[in-house]
Protein backbone atom coordinates (compact mmCIF):
# COMPACT_ATOMS: atom_id res chain seq x y z
CA UNK A 1 0.00 0.00 0.00
CA UNK A 2 1.68 3.36 -1.34
CA UNK A 3 1.51 5.98 1.14
CA UNK A 4 2.94 9.60 0.22
CA UNK A 5 4.96 10.86 2.55
CA UNK A 6 4.14 13.72 4.58
CA UNK A 7 6.24 17.31 5.25
CA UNK A 8 6.66 18.31 8.91
CA UNK A 9 7.95 21.68 9.18
CA UNK A 10 8.30 23.49 12.76
CA UNK A 11 7.16 26.37 14.15
CA UNK A 12 8.14 28.24 17.33
CA UNK A 13 5.28 30.57 19.07
CA UNK A 14 7.13 30.83 22.52
CA UNK A 15 8.99 34.18 21.94
CA UNK A 16 10.05 34.79 18.35
CA UNK A 17 7.49 33.37 15.49
CA UNK A 18 10.49 31.11 14.08
CA UNK A 19 10.26 28.31 11.07
CA UNK A 20 12.48 25.45 10.54
CA UNK A 21 14.24 22.64 12.16
CA UNK A 22 17.68 24.66 11.80
CA UNK A 23 19.52 27.41 12.82
CA UNK A 24 20.18 28.02 8.99
CA UNK A 25 16.54 27.16 7.96
CA UNK A 26 15.74 29.53 11.06
CA UNK A 27 18.13 32.45 10.27
CA UNK A 28 17.01 31.93 6.16
CA UNK A 29 13.50 32.11 6.99
CA UNK A 30 13.14 34.57 9.84
CA UNK A 31 15.04 37.21 7.31
CA UNK A 32 11.47 36.36 4.27
CA UNK A 33 9.17 36.93 7.55
CA UNK A 34 11.06 39.92 8.60
CA UNK A 35 9.84 41.62 5.20
CA UNK A 36 6.01 40.62 6.09
CA UNK A 37 4.06 43.63 6.88
CA UNK A 38 2.38 43.31 10.92
CA UNK A 39 -1.16 42.12 9.72
CA UNK A 40 0.34 39.58 7.18
CA UNK A 41 2.41 38.24 9.77
CA UNK A 42 -0.33 37.86 12.27
CA UNK A 43 -2.53 36.34 9.59
CA UNK A 44 -0.07 33.59 9.06
CA UNK A 45 0.36 33.06 12.51
CA UNK A 46 -3.28 32.73 13.39
CA UNK A 47 -3.20 30.12 10.53
CA UNK A 48 -0.40 28.15 11.74
CA UNK A 49 -1.97 28.61 15.42
CA UNK A 50 -5.45 26.95 14.24
CA UNK A 51 -3.48 24.35 11.99
CA UNK A 52 -5.65 21.66 13.67
CA UNK A 53 -9.04 22.80 11.91
CA UNK A 54 -10.44 24.44 9.02
CA UNK A 55 -11.04 28.32 9.16
CA UNK A 56 -14.00 30.00 7.66
CA UNK A 57 -13.76 33.01 5.43
CA UNK A 58 -16.11 34.75 7.84
CA UNK A 59 -14.14 34.09 11.07
CA UNK A 60 -10.53 35.35 9.25
CA UNK A 61 -12.96 38.57 7.83
CA UNK A 62 -14.26 39.44 11.51
CA UNK A 63 -10.71 38.92 12.95
CA UNK A 64 -8.60 40.53 10.51
CA UNK A 65 -10.91 43.44 9.10
CA UNK A 66 -14.20 43.87 11.11
CA UNK A 67 -15.86 46.45 9.67
CA UNK A 68 -12.76 48.65 9.27
CA UNK A 69 -12.53 47.41 5.07
CA UNK A 70 -14.95 48.20 2.25
CA UNK A 71 -14.41 45.12 0.88
CA UNK A 72 -13.31 42.14 3.55
CA UNK A 73 -13.45 39.43 0.95
CA UNK A 74 -11.22 41.12 -1.60
CA UNK A 75 -8.71 41.94 0.75
CA UNK A 76 -9.07 38.34 2.24
CA UNK A 77 -8.49 37.08 -0.91
CA UNK A 78 -5.28 39.43 -1.51
CA UNK A 79 -4.07 38.74 2.02
CA UNK A 80 -4.20 34.67 0.96
CA UNK A 81 -2.04 35.33 -2.54
CA UNK A 82 0.39 37.27 -0.21
CA UNK A 83 0.26 34.46 2.56
CA UNK A 84 0.63 31.60 -0.25
CA UNK A 85 3.42 33.31 -1.82
CA UNK A 86 5.45 33.43 1.19
CA UNK A 87 4.73 30.04 2.32
CA UNK A 88 6.08 28.77 -1.28
CA UNK A 89 9.10 30.70 -0.80
CA UNK A 90 9.81 29.70 2.69
CA UNK A 91 9.00 25.82 1.72
CA UNK A 92 10.06 25.58 -1.93
CA UNK A 93 9.32 21.85 -1.76
CA UNK A 94 6.27 21.76 -0.84
CA UNK A 95 3.13 22.42 -3.31
CA UNK A 96 -0.30 23.59 -2.06
CA UNK A 97 0.19 24.00 1.39
CA UNK A 98 -2.96 25.78 2.22
CA UNK A 99 -5.60 24.73 0.70
CA UNK A 100 -8.99 26.45 -0.54
CA UNK A 101 -12.28 24.47 0.35
CA UNK A 102 -15.88 25.72 0.58
CA UNK A 103 -16.27 28.79 2.22
CA UNK A 104 -12.88 28.15 4.31
CA UNK A 105 -9.29 27.11 4.54
CA UNK A 106 -6.92 24.64 5.75
CA UNK A 107 -3.49 23.32 5.55
CA UNK A 108 -3.15 20.73 3.40
CA UNK A 109 -3.32 16.92 4.75
CA UNK A 110 0.71 16.11 3.60
CA UNK A 111 1.47 18.61 5.89
CA UNK A 112 2.45 18.05 9.47
CA UNK A 113 3.32 21.16 11.43
CA UNK A 114 4.76 20.95 15.17
CA UNK A 115 4.49 24.08 17.50
CA UNK A 116 6.55 24.29 20.45
CA UNK A 117 2.99 25.26 21.89
CA UNK A 118 1.80 21.78 21.65
CA UNK A 119 4.75 20.22 22.64
CA UNK A 120 5.13 22.45 26.15
CA UNK A 121 2.05 21.83 26.75
CA UNK A 122 1.74 17.62 25.92
CA UNK A 123 4.74 17.49 28.21
CA UNK A 124 2.78 19.38 31.22
CA UNK A 125 -0.34 17.18 30.73
CA UNK A 126 2.78 14.14 30.97
CA UNK A 127 4.34 15.37 34.00
CA UNK A 128 0.89 15.96 36.11
CA UNK A 129 0.68 11.82 35.78
CA UNK A 130 4.47 11.19 36.08
CA UNK A 131 6.27 11.38 39.25
CA UNK A 132 9.70 11.24 40.98
CA UNK A 133 12.86 11.27 38.19
CA UNK A 134 10.51 11.17 35.21
CA UNK A 135 8.40 14.04 36.61
CA UNK A 136 11.50 15.77 36.92
CA UNK A 137 12.61 15.43 33.26
CA UNK A 138 9.13 16.30 31.74
CA UNK A 139 9.01 19.59 33.57
CA UNK A 140 12.49 20.31 33.08
CA UNK A 141 11.73 19.45 28.98
CA UNK A 142 8.47 21.78 28.96
CA UNK A 143 10.26 25.18 31.29
CA UNK A 144 12.79 24.52 28.43
CA UNK A 145 11.16 25.25 25.70
CA UNK A 146 9.66 29.05 27.01
CA UNK A 147 11.45 31.41 25.11
CA UNK A 148 9.59 34.11 25.72
CA UNK A 149 6.14 35.01 25.95
CA UNK A 150 3.55 33.80 23.25
CA UNK A 151 4.16 35.87 20.19
CA UNK A 152 6.06 38.17 22.29
CA UNK A 153 5.90 40.71 19.06
CA UNK A 154 2.05 40.15 18.35
CA UNK A 155 -0.45 42.80 19.89
CA UNK A 156 -3.71 41.56 18.65
CA UNK A 157 -6.47 40.35 20.72
CA UNK A 158 -6.62 36.95 19.97
CA UNK A 159 -2.71 36.47 20.84
CA UNK A 160 -2.81 38.16 24.07
CA UNK A 161 -5.65 36.01 25.25
CA UNK A 162 -3.16 32.78 24.21
CA UNK A 163 0.04 34.86 25.38
CA UNK A 164 -1.92 34.66 29.04
CA UNK A 165 -2.72 30.88 28.61
CA UNK A 166 0.63 29.87 27.82
CA UNK A 167 2.18 32.23 30.56
CA UNK A 168 0.09 30.61 32.95
CA UNK A 169 1.12 26.96 31.72
CA UNK A 170 4.94 27.67 32.27
CA UNK A 171 4.72 29.18 35.48
CA UNK A 172 2.85 26.64 36.76
CA UNK A 173 5.62 24.25 35.40
CA UNK A 174 8.37 26.10 37.10
CA UNK A 175 6.48 26.13 40.42
CA UNK A 176 5.97 22.20 39.76
CA UNK A 177 9.99 22.00 38.90
CA UNK A 178 11.48 24.35 41.56
CA UNK A 179 10.95 21.90 44.68
CA UNK A 180 12.21 18.58 42.88
CA UNK A 181 15.32 20.68 42.19
CA UNK A 182 15.49 21.74 45.82
CA UNK A 183 14.99 18.31 46.79
CA UNK A 184 18.10 17.06 44.70
CA UNK A 185 19.78 20.01 45.51
CA UNK A 186 20.51 21.17 41.71
CA UNK A 187 21.11 24.69 42.58
CA UNK A 188 22.18 25.76 39.43
CA UNK A 189 19.54 24.52 38.02
CA UNK A 190 17.25 25.86 40.02
CA UNK A 191 18.07 29.40 39.79
CA UNK A 192 18.64 29.22 36.60
CA UNK A 193 14.57 28.65 36.02
CA UNK A 194 14.27 30.95 39.00
CA UNK A 195 16.03 33.83 36.93
CA UNK A 196 13.90 33.38 33.59
CA UNK A 197 10.41 32.61 35.64
CA UNK A 198 10.77 35.82 37.76
CA UNK A 199 11.40 38.09 34.31
CA UNK A 200 7.82 36.64 33.43
CA UNK A 201 5.68 37.35 36.64
CA UNK A 202 8.48 38.65 39.84
CA UNK A 203 5.63 38.75 42.37
CA UNK A 204 5.27 35.31 42.42
CA UNK A 205 7.75 34.55 45.73
CA UNK A 206 9.03 31.30 44.95
CA UNK A 207 10.85 32.53 42.29
CA UNK A 208 12.91 34.74 44.80
CA UNK A 209 12.86 32.13 47.63
CA UNK A 210 14.17 29.44 45.76
CA UNK A 211 16.88 31.42 44.47
CA UNK A 212 18.22 32.71 47.62
CA UNK A 213 18.38 29.01 49.21
CA UNK A 214 20.33 28.25 46.38
CA UNK A 215 22.62 30.58 46.69
CA UNK A 216 22.70 30.79 50.16
CA UNK A 217 23.59 26.94 49.98
CA UNK A 218 26.23 27.79 47.70
CA UNK A 219 27.48 29.98 49.83
CA UNK A 220 26.61 33.10 47.87
CA UNK A 221 24.76 34.90 50.46
CA UNK A 222 25.65 38.92 49.42
CA UNK A 223 24.22 37.68 46.13
CA UNK A 224 21.39 36.21 48.07
CA UNK A 225 20.36 39.77 49.71
CA UNK A 226 20.67 41.30 46.73
CA UNK A 227 18.27 39.41 45.71
CA UNK A 228 15.93 40.01 48.22
CA UNK A 229 16.46 43.64 48.05
CA UNK A 230 15.77 43.77 44.58
CA UNK A 231 12.43 42.17 44.87
CA UNK A 232 11.10 43.95 48.13
CA UNK A 233 12.05 47.39 46.45
CA UNK A 234 9.93 46.55 43.03
CA UNK A 235 7.19 44.76 45.11
CA UNK A 236 6.47 48.17 47.62
CA UNK A 237 7.18 50.12 43.97
CA UNK A 238 4.72 48.25 42.16
CA UNK A 239 1.81 46.69 44.41
CA UNK A 240 2.95 48.84 48.04
CA UNK A 241 3.73 45.72 49.96
CA UNK A 242 6.36 44.13 51.79
CA UNK A 243 7.85 40.62 51.52
CA UNK A 244 6.47 38.00 53.32
CA UNK A 245 7.89 36.23 56.18
CA UNK A 246 9.16 32.96 54.67
CA UNK A 247 11.61 35.49 52.31
CA UNK A 248 12.80 38.04 55.68
CA UNK A 249 13.68 34.71 57.27
CA UNK A 250 15.97 33.91 53.80
CA UNK A 251 17.15 37.21 53.95
CA UNK A 252 17.73 36.94 57.38
CA UNK A 253 19.97 33.94 57.23
CA UNK A 254 21.67 35.84 54.09
CA UNK A 255 22.62 38.35 56.54
CA UNK A 256 23.88 36.24 59.27
CA UNK A 257 25.53 34.19 57.29
CA UNK A 258 27.63 36.64 55.46
CA UNK A 259 28.76 37.86 58.55
CA UNK A 260 32.27 35.77 59.16
CA UNK A 261 34.20 35.17 62.27
CA UNK A 262 30.69 35.51 64.64
CA UNK A 263 32.00 35.00 68.30
CA UNK A 264 29.33 35.58 72.01
CA UNK A 265 29.41 39.59 71.42
CA UNK A 266 28.91 39.71 68.04
CA UNK A 267 25.56 37.28 68.14
CA UNK A 268 24.29 39.07 70.80
CA UNK A 269 25.22 42.36 68.71
CA UNK A 270 23.30 40.65 65.57
CA UNK A 271 20.19 39.31 67.50
CA UNK A 272 19.72 43.07 69.45
CA UNK A 273 20.44 45.29 66.33
CA UNK A 274 23.44 46.87 64.74
CA UNK A 275 21.98 50.49 65.35
CA UNK A 276 19.54 52.36 67.53
CA UNK A 277 16.34 53.20 65.13
CA UNK A 278 14.06 55.92 66.59
CA UNK A 279 10.98 54.92 64.31
CA UNK A 280 8.11 52.28 65.38
CA UNK A 281 9.35 49.06 64.27
CA UNK A 282 7.56 48.33 60.80
CA UNK A 283 6.97 44.42 59.91
CA UNK A 284 4.97 41.69 58.06
CA UNK A 285 1.76 40.55 59.25
CA UNK A 286 2.94 37.20 60.44
CA UNK A 287 5.78 39.33 62.55
CA UNK A 288 2.86 41.07 64.05
CA UNK A 289 1.21 38.20 65.31
CA UNK A 290 3.94 36.89 67.07
CA UNK A 291 5.01 40.08 68.49
CA UNK A 292 1.01 40.18 70.15
CA UNK A 293 1.22 36.29 70.78
CA UNK A 294 4.01 37.22 73.15
CA UNK A 295 3.00 40.45 74.76
CA UNK A 296 -0.39 38.64 75.73
CA UNK A 297 1.81 36.35 77.27
CA UNK A 298 3.54 39.42 79.13
CA UNK A 299 0.32 40.82 79.90
CA UNK A 300 -0.79 37.80 82.04
CA UNK A 301 1.76 38.22 84.13
CA UNK A 302 2.24 42.16 84.49
CA UNK A 303 -1.10 43.22 84.41
CA UNK A 304 -0.70 45.67 82.07
CA UNK A 305 -3.05 46.83 79.56
CA UNK A 306 -1.82 47.22 75.84
CA UNK A 307 -4.43 48.18 72.86
CA UNK A 308 -4.63 46.86 69.06
CA UNK A 309 -5.44 49.90 66.57
CA UNK A 310 -6.36 49.61 63.03
CA UNK A 311 -6.19 52.54 60.72
CA UNK A 312 -7.56 53.36 57.26
CA UNK A 313 -7.12 56.19 54.49
CA UNK A 314 -10.31 55.93 54.09
CA UNK A 315 -11.97 56.05 50.09
CA UNK A 316 -11.11 59.39 48.91
CA UNK A 317 -6.97 58.32 49.50
CA UNK A 318 -4.74 58.19 46.58
CA UNK A 319 -3.65 54.31 47.93
CA UNK A 320 0.23 54.51 47.10
CA UNK A 321 1.07 58.45 47.81
CA UNK A 322 -1.39 58.56 50.75
CA UNK A 323 -0.04 54.99 51.87
CA UNK A 324 3.44 56.40 52.04
CA UNK A 325 2.69 59.26 53.69
CA UNK A 326 0.24 57.44 56.77
CA UNK A 327 3.72 55.15 56.92
CA UNK A 328 6.22 57.88 57.70
CA UNK A 329 3.73 59.77 59.99
CA UNK A 330 3.21 55.84 62.05
CA UNK A 331 7.15 55.39 61.88
CA UNK A 332 8.00 58.91 63.34
CA UNK A 333 5.07 59.48 65.65
CA UNK A 334 4.92 56.16 67.49
CA UNK A 335 7.02 54.93 69.78
CA UNK A 336 10.32 52.41 69.04
CA UNK A 337 8.65 49.66 70.74
CA UNK A 338 5.50 49.65 68.68
CA UNK A 339 5.24 47.51 65.71
CA UNK A 340 3.38 48.85 62.87
CA UNK A 341 1.88 45.89 59.59
CA UNK A 342 -0.14 46.44 56.97
CA UNK A 343 -3.21 44.49 56.51
CA UNK A 344 -4.20 45.97 52.72
CA UNK A 345 -3.02 49.13 50.59
CA UNK A 346 -4.22 51.89 52.95
CA UNK A 347 -5.42 49.91 56.02
CA UNK A 348 -2.62 49.13 58.81
CA UNK A 349 -2.69 47.54 61.96
CA UNK A 350 -0.42 48.84 65.27
CA UNK A 351 -0.16 47.49 68.84
CA UNK A 352 0.25 50.27 71.78
CA UNK A 353 2.10 48.73 74.29
CA UNK A 354 1.09 49.71 78.09
CA UNK A 355 -1.70 51.82 76.42
CA UNK A 356 -5.25 51.14 77.35
CA UNK A 357 -8.33 52.11 75.27
CA UNK A 358 -8.40 55.74 76.39
CA UNK A 359 -4.57 56.40 75.79
CA UNK A 360 -5.03 54.58 72.18
CA UNK A 361 -7.59 57.29 71.49
CA UNK A 362 -5.51 59.98 72.29
CA UNK A 363 -2.42 58.51 70.50
CA UNK A 364 -4.20 58.05 67.35
CA UNK A 365 -5.68 61.40 67.59
CA UNK A 366 -2.30 62.84 67.80
CA UNK A 367 -1.82 60.52 64.70
CA UNK A 368 -4.47 62.19 62.53
CA UNK A 369 -3.52 65.70 63.45
CA UNK A 370 0.34 65.12 62.31
CA UNK A 371 -1.08 63.92 58.97
CA UNK A 372 -3.38 66.48 57.93
CA UNK A 373 -1.01 68.79 59.49
CA UNK A 374 1.85 67.49 57.13
CA UNK A 375 -0.35 66.68 54.03
CA UNK A 376 -2.89 69.15 53.89
CA UNK A 377 -4.09 68.55 50.24
CA UNK A 378 -4.27 64.93 50.93
CA UNK A 379 -7.95 63.86 50.37
CA UNK A 380 -7.52 61.00 53.11
CA UNK A 381 -10.08 60.84 55.62
CA UNK A 382 -8.41 59.03 58.73
CA UNK A 383 -10.43 56.19 60.14
CA UNK A 384 -9.73 54.16 63.41
CA UNK A 385 -11.05 50.88 65.27
CA UNK A 386 -9.40 50.53 68.68
CA UNK A 387 -10.01 47.50 70.99
CA UNK A 388 -7.98 46.71 73.75
CA UNK A 389 -5.72 43.69 73.87
CA UNK A 390 -7.49 40.87 75.33
CA UNK A 391 -10.91 42.60 75.02
CA UNK A 392 -13.92 41.36 73.56
CA UNK A 393 -15.48 44.72 72.99
CA UNK A 394 -14.50 46.96 70.44
CA UNK A 395 -14.78 50.81 70.10
CA UNK A 396 -14.78 52.66 67.19
CA UNK A 397 -14.32 56.47 66.60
Amino acid sequence: MNMEKKNVYHFGLLGMFICGSTEEERARNGQMLGKLGRKALSFLQYLVVNHGRSVSSEELIEQFWGDNSSNPSNALRNMLFKVRGLLKALFPEQEGMLLTLPDCYAWSPQVILELDTEQLEALCLKAKRADGEERCRLLGQAVSLYKGDFLSGNDADWAREQRQYYQTLYLDACRALLPLYDKKEQWMELIAVCSQAYTVDFSIEDFTAYQMQALIALGQAEQAEEKYEAFRDRMRQVYGILPTERIEQLHALAAGLRKTGVEDEDIFRLVCGEEDDSHAFFCTFATFQSIVALERRHMARSGQASSLVIISLGQNAVPTTDGRRLERILLEKLRTGDPIARLEAGTYILMLTGADEESARLVVSRIDCAFHRTYRHSAAKLTYQVAGLGAKKKTEM
